[in-house]
């Protein structure tokens, strides 16, 4: 956070230099207020880049095995331009790279998902995916592995059929 506060400020100095240096070269023939406008737009655009940006900039940093299963687009009334082009600020990956399947319940996967969501860190966690009965149950305190491969004290959730989280851990 306090990087890209340091890049917002650098933007603004970076355009208002520019509208500076233009205004020499035009004799001062400019308002005296492009400047700090220019400071000001330099900020707003820097800070709505790094808005749009984080999806992309996180999505790189993730590990070979990791894929995007879903994410949170929003609007709101202080960012109007998400009413045109919404904000992504979260999302939910799988990493395949802990995918275990027990011979005994060939429908069940389990696997790690990581959430995670702009200006919050980043958590993971262990869930087993019911392929066949489209349930997940997280895997918390006391959940134990029978011998059959079945679970013992886990809570399911029941998904619909077409969740993307589910999807992308069974496919």
């Amino acid at each position: 956070m306090l990087l890209e506060l340091i890049a917002i400020i650098a933007a603004g100095f970076g355009l208002a230099g520019i509208a500076l240096s233009l205004n020499i070269a035009l004799r001062r023939r400019l308002p005296q207020w492009i400047v700090p406008a220019a400071a000001g737009a330099g900020m707003l655009l820097m800070a709505v880049w790094l808005e749009y940006s984080w999806l992309e900039r996180t999505t790189t940093t993730l590990p070979d095995g990791v894929e995007v299963a879903s994410t949170n687009q929003v609007r709101s009334w202080y960012r109007p331009w998400t009413y045109a082009v919404p904000l992504t600020n979260r999302l939910i990956a799988v990493d395949h790279r802990f995918d275990r399947r027990h011979a005994d319940m060939p429908g069940q996967v389990l696997t790690r998902v990581i959430l995670a969501g702009r200006w919050e860190p980043m958590r993971q966690y262990g869930v087993v995916f019911d392929c066949n009965l489209h349930r997940r149950a997280d895997l918390l305190d006391k959940v134990e592995l029978g011998d059959g491969g079945q679970l013992k004290n886990a809570k399911w959730v029941q998904l619909p059929a077409d969740d993307p989280v589910l999807d992308n851990a069974c496919g």
